[in-house]
Parts: structure tokens; sequence; C-alpha cells
């Protein structure tokens, strides 16, 4: 029986179905902050289905957006309340040691990509989440400890700053360019989102590698997130592409915790 799992982002929304770290469905909506909990519910049927639904046995969530987790807390509890539900935040538990200032600021959605990333590959690691609004970079020691990360802004996120305060810059698709050295606005925007943010990422890459003390060889770099497709074959730092890290990660936060 699959694991509903949900990723609530500034940007969107990643559902999917899991099951033994294999998300067998996905879908992708927009975070809207003014939807209810009923429309959140009525969306949810009419992506999966009266018959999906029935054939959930649990429902784990994380949130960057509170008003939007508020939602879901009640849509849980008014339309799903048989079924076992985790939701991600402090003082849930994660496995995993988090080695921060003030570990209730770090993101659940960072968390979980942590912790997917460990029981994956163990440590040292680094996930490196390309997303609309932020590219996050989370840390895991050898000793399997979240020490921090770095956050960035995303990819989407640039592309609409500079199309609205560009005098003379546009809203672009985003895609791949013929070449590094462009010979127009749209491919010199594009340039710079693709070719740039890959050079971006491989400076805090080996960045955060130093900082670490250890060498490039002994890290895994892991790529995730739903933009990574742009920026992967751009750049040679990666040593893994895993799509679905958060919602692997989301399904054992829920085991550790249904569990016990």
């Amino acid at each position: 029986m699959p694991l509903l799992a949900v990723n609530i982002g500034n940007s969107h929304t990643v559902l999917g179905l899991i099951a033994d770290g294999v998300v067998s469905a996905d879908w992708r909506v927009s975070t809207l902050e003014h939807r209810t909990a009923d429309e959140w519910w009525a969306l949810l049927r009419g992506i999966l289905g009266d018959s999906l639904v029935a054939s959930i046995d649990g429902v784990v969530v994380c949130a960057t957006v509170p008003s939007v987790l508020h939602e879901w807390r009640e849509m849980l509890a008014r339309h799903l309340g048989s079924v076992p539900s985790v939701v991600v935040e402090p003082g849930v538990r994660s496995g995993i040691p988090i080695l921060m200032d003030n570990p209730r600021e770090v993101g659940t959605d960072r968390i979980a990509n942590a912790v997917a990333a460990v029981a994956l590959h163990g440590g040292p690691v680094i996930v490196v989440d390309f997303r609309g609004t932020a590219t996050t970079f989370d840390v895991v020691n050898a000793a399997g400890q979240y020490v921090g990360g770095a956050i960035l802004p995303g990819i989407e996120l640039s592309l609409e700053a500079l199309g609205r305060r560009g005098a003379q810059l546009r809203k672009v698709e985003l895609a791949r360019p013929r070449s590094v050295i462009a010979k127009n606005t749209v491919e010199a925007l594009q340039s710079g989102m693709v070719f740039g943010v890959a050079a971006q990422v491989e400076g805090m890459v080996a960045r955060i590698i130093a900082e670490l003390g250890v060498s490039a060889d002994d890290v895994t770099v892991i790529a995730t997130g739903y933009l990574a497709e742009f920026v992967l074959d751009e750049s040679k730092c990666f040593s893994a592409h895993s799509p679905w890290l958060t919602l692997q990660g989301l399904e054992l936060i829920f085991q550790r915790n249904v569990a016990r």
C-alpha cells in the first residue's frame, strides 16, 4: 500500500505515491496560499481519484509555507482522519542530528533531503536542491550530522526578477542556449541561468568541501529538485541525480515516527 508524501514549497507542491523508496506516481501543482482545506481535498481527489485515495495507508507532509500547512492539517483531520499522518516539524523524529544555532529554523524539506541522502549514500554528502524560488545546499558530515548549508535565489525567481526589473529585458523560456557567448538577449538570459548557475554551484560545492576538510573524492554530491535537469549536464561536481530525494526522506521520517 502506498504512502502519500507531500512537499509544500513556496512555488510548487509536489505530491507522490511512494513505497520502499520507489515513487510510483507524482504530481506538481502550484502552491496557492489562499486555497482552503476543502479546496486542497477537492484537488487531491481530482488528481488521485477515489480509488487511489482509498488505497493510501499513510500521509507525510513537510512545508515551507505556514498558512498552507495550516490548511493541510485541517484537511487531514477532516477528510483523512482515519489514516496515519505525520507532519514534519520540530519534535518529529528525523534520525539525524541537526547541528545548527537554531534547529527549528531549518526547512523541513531540507531535513528530509539530508535524511534520504544519508540513508542512500552515507556521509559526507552535499545535497543541491534546484527549485523555482531557491536553490539550497545541505551538508552532512562523515558522522551523519547535519551541519548546515546555503541558500541562493532560485532559477525561476532570478529569471522573473530580471524580466521585471530590467528595462530592456523580458521573461524568457528556461532552456539551454546554443552557446555560453550568446548572440541575442533571450539566449544571453538563458546562458546566465544555465551556465551561470552551473558555475555558481560548482564554486559553492568546492568551497563547502574545502570547509569540511575532506577530499572531493570522499564526498557524494546529489542533485535534486525539478529544475536540476537544466544544470546537471553542465556541471562536473555531481555524483548522483535523485529526483525524488525529498519524498524518499519523507517516507523514512514517516516510518521512524509511526513505528515509534
